[in-house]
């Protein structure tokens, strides 16, 4: 496996020969001073050039520059519902290569957006790059409003209606995807305050949670990893009532703190209808 700082210099030393190449950045967690570091961590790259229509999925060139990946997607020219079509006139690689190595590429023929996130320049040949003065505590979970947070349980509450329903009619894959999206969104959505309210909104849980195990008490951290399931219904019921004790536990937690009211009634009530649910199978 290349090393970082190979991957470095042949990732500079493709935009210093290349003259249609203005600058490079490099963000995403080896931007990010606060991030774990390990192997498996992406290169996050743009180059910023003024025409991108040349480096429009031209494998010939990825090839030439960079080798041929082991894997690659290119999400500006598949047919999915849920891509942009045009990639808002970016076009972006993402190429997983032999020796393991992950390189997430972007063409960007629009100006340097500074949004603070982490970001290092790479190379700057004309003075492309404004100073960049990436922010802390971008990434941190934010402080919510009263009614996010109640719009948060008010989602997760309601929603467990259609798990129940789903687990006692033997609907499995609509009770778990509307467990495992849906409510879980909301689920996250609260672990992510309840880290705020533990670290005085001072850290981030990480995309899709994957810093939970650093930032939850260990008990919490169990807790949450008992909320996953397989499809037997006495299994995915233990998890729907795992997460609602979770839930109920840090919402509570979090309005104290707050000074945010959690409305109990909604609580007990769908606890109610769930165990009702169970019982008729």
């Amino acid at each position: 496996m290349r090393t970082s700082e190979e991957m470095l210099e042949l990732i500079i030393s493709v935009a210093e020969q290349d003259e249609r190449i203005k600058a490079a950045v490099l963000g995403g967690s080896r931007a990010d001073a606060e991030a774990p570091r390990d192997i498996y961590q992406d290169y996050d790259v743009v180059y910023y050039v003024d025409d991108v229509a040349p480096f429009w999925n031209n494998m010939a060139w990825i090839e030439e520059k960079f080798g041929r990946p082991a894997v690659m997607e290119t999400p500006e020219a598949m047919e999915l519902p849920q891509l942009p079509p045009d990639g808002g006139g970016q076009f972006i690689y993402l190429m997983l290569f032999e020796d393991h190595n992950r390189i997430d590429l972007t063409i960007d023929p629009h100006p340097f957006a500074d949004n603070g996130e982490p970001a290092v320049a790479l190379l700057d040949k004309c003075g492309f790059l404004p100073e960049l003065r990436p922010d802390p505590g971008c990434w941190h979970v934010k402080r919510p409003t009263e009614k996010h947070f109640r719009d948060c349980c008010s989602e997760f509450w309601w929603c467990l209606n259609n798990v129940g329903k789903g687990i006692a009619r033997d609907e499995r894959p609509y009770a778990m995807r509307m467990f495992n999206s849906i409510v879980r969104d909301m689920l996250d959505l609260m672990t992510g305050w309840y880290i705020g309210v533990e670290t005085d909104f001072s850290a981030s849980p990480g995309k899709m949670g994957k810093y939970f195990k650093l930032r939850l008490p260990p008990d919490v951290y169990t807790a949450y990893l008992a909320t996953y399931s397989d499809s037997e219904p006495q299994n995915l019921w233990r998890a729907v009532f795992q997460a609602c004790g979770l839930f109920r536990r840090m919402a509570l937690e979090v309005a104290q703190a707050l000074g945010f009211r959690y409305e109990l009634r909604e609580d007990e009530n769908m606890l109610a209808y769930l165990r009702w649910a169970r019982s008729q199978g």
